[in-house]
Formats: C-alpha cells, sequence, structure tokens
C-alpha cells in the first residue's frame, strides 16, 4: 500500500471540494479502491501504485479544468474520469475567448477594438488603449493579465491608478493608508473579483502576486516579469506619466488606459496621457487602440449618453 499526498495549487479548495465536500465524496466513489481524504489545499490518496497513479493524473485533468474555467461539478468530474473530451475543447474553443469568469461565464473579446487589443498584447511591450467608457478598455487589458498570470507567462500583475477625485473634493479619508486609497481603486478590485474567486485573489494580494496600488506608490520601482496596468491614465501629469512608463523592466508588458474626453485634472495641466501617445506615436514596440462609441458594451444608455454629450459638444 502507498500513501500520494497531492497538492492542489491551481484551483480554490473550497470550490474544488464542494459543499460539505461533495464533490470528494463523488471522486471517491469513482475510485472505490483507494481511500481518499481532502484537507486544505491537499488531497491524500492510499491504495495500490497503479490506482494511485490512474486517480493523480485524473484529478491533475480535473484541477486543470477547474483552473482554467472556475467552473465545477459532478458531470465534469465523471466527463474526464472517463476520459470524454468533447465537452473540455468545446468549452476551451470559444470565439474570442480570453478567460473564464466566475462561474464559468466566459469572458471574450466581443467588438473589434478589444480583439486588437488582444493581438497587440501578444506582439509589443507596451499599448495604449484608449477610449470612452464602458468600451471594455480596462476590463479587456486586466483579463489579459490574468490569462498571463494563469499561463505562468508572468509571476504578477501590477495595477495602478493616479488618486485624482472625478470633480468633487473628498477631504481626508479616514483609516490607513490601504483604506485612504481603496476608494480609487475600486474599479480594479471589481474587475479583478470577476475573475478570479474570491479566496484565490485574497491570496495572490496578500502574497503581492497581485499588487493594487496608486500611481505615486510607482517611483523608484523596476516592474520585471509582470503585467502592469496603469487606468484613467488621462489624469496623470506629463512627469507622472514618463516616470510609471519607465518603470518597465525585464519580461514585462504594460497597458495604458484612459479616457481623454474625461479629465479630472486642473484646467491649466495638461493630460500626461495625450502628451505621451502624441511623444510616443511611432516607436517600435508600442501599439496604440483608438475604442469608440461602437464598443461601449455596457447598459445601452451608455452609447446614447456619450453621443448626446458629443452631440452637443459640437
Amino acid at each position: 500500500m502507498l500513501e500520494k499526498i497531492i497538492v492542489l495549487d491551481g484551483v480554490d479548495p473550497v470550490v474544488f471540494f464542494g459543499t460539505n465536500s461533495s464533490n470528494v465524496q463523488f471522486i471517491k466513489s469513482l475510485f472505490p479502491k483507494l481511500r481518499i481524504v481532502a484537507r486544505g489545499n491537499a488531497v491524500k490518496a492510499i491504495g495500490e501504485e497503479t490506482e494511485i497513479a490512474a486517480f493523480e493524473e485524473k484529478i491533475r485533468e480535473i484541477e486543470k479544468f477547474c483552473g482554467e474555467t472556475n467552473m465545477f461539478n459532478q458531470e465534469i468530474i465523471a466527463g474526464i474520469a472517463a476520459g470524454k473530451k468533447d465537452f473540455q475543447s468545446a468549452m476551451l474553443k470559444q470565439d474570442n475567448l480570453i478567460i473564464f469568469g466566475m462561474n464559468g461565464r466566459p469572458v471574450t473579446a466581443r467588438t473589434e477594438n478589444q480583439q486588437r487589443l488582444v493581438k497587440a498584447f501578444d506582439g509589443n511591450d507596451l499599448m495604449f488603449a484608449i477610449g470612452p467608457a464602458g468600451s471594455g478598455k480596462t476590463y479587456t487589458a486586466i483579463a489579459l493579465a490574468v490569462r498571463a498570470l494563469k499561463n505562468k507567462e508572468f509571476r504578477k500583475i501590477i495595477l495602478s491608478r493616479p488618486a485624482v477625485e472625478a470633480g468633487e473634493k473628498l477631504g481626508f479619508l479616514p483609516g490607513d493608508m490601504k483604506d485612504k486609497i481603496d476608494p480609487y481603486l475600486q474599479p480594479l478590485y471589481d474587475a479583478l473579483e470577476d475573475m478570479i474567486p474570491v479566496s484565490k485573489l485574497k491570496e495572490y494580494i496578500e502574497t503581492k502576486v497581485i499588487q493594487i496600488a496608486p500611481l505615486a506608490f510607482m517611483r523608484g520601482r523596476t516592474l520585471n516579469d509582470a503585467v502592469v496596468i496603469l487606468d484613467e491614465a488621462q489624469n496623470t501629469s506629463i512627469p507622472q506619466i514618463k516616470m510609471f512608463l519607465t518603470r518597465l523592466g525585464m519580461n514585462a508588458k504594460m497597458i495604458v488606459t484612459g479616457d481623454v474626453t474625461q479629465i479630472d485634472l486642473p484646467n491649466s495641466q495638461q493630460s500626461g496621457l495625450i502628451h505621451a501617445m502624441n511623444v510616443l506615436k511611432n516607436i517600435e514596440g508600442i501599439a496604440h487602440i483608438e475604442f469608440n462609441k461602437k464598443d461601449i458594451i455596457r447598459h445601452r444608455l451608455v452609447q446614447r449618453i456619450v453621443d448626446a454629450y458629443e452631440n452637443y459638444a459640437q
């Protein structure tokens, strides 16, 4: 009799084991010759060597599928254990799929410019994604970063925003430093929570695999082996965005997103994003993707609101 401990690194144990360990009980029924115990993020199997080898192979397949799709149920367990590949390949080959979000919801590049950003990510180390609110530029960028992290192409994700109020003075915020800066960074947390299980996201943040920080905290750093995203870049000054862009390190990619129609800087201050796009427009290795109102995928009224403001300005 042999004993084998299999550590599950790529999945959320709560999802994998199921409510009241229901998935574990089902797995036990498929491998009756083994004694199986689940604890923490590990599964222990006791039995004959050949049975354990077959069990580990199937558990790794199940872990991989669950990690990729964030979806797991007894039908999936039974299908993988029985060696059925059709339903797996069909799910993983959806058109313009980036990753699977929570509960198996596919996150796809739904518009032409979102697809351009996905393609640019593969061929460039610095990308500017500019466009109106709701066009999916930040969401697509974060999905690309999460996919790269899951595929072990990079070791970490670094997300940043300038801490600039949108037209109103909030005064002094209570709490420690994290409490003060979190309100500015909440949209980034929202996107991540759509794509990564809560317990796994908490672990990533605690271990600094995912780092979310205001732009001021980037000074002096060299950002290696990471996907780095600067959101709301229209609210940076020229020195700020230059400082940020020169943080790019080895084996790293950087995505800068912003909406030049929503600048919250004082009227006397030029947006660093507009300046940087002009300065860097002909540099090899830098991609420029301009989203427009056709890319807006929020509530249908958002596109009408953007149209109305454009018409009024004209």
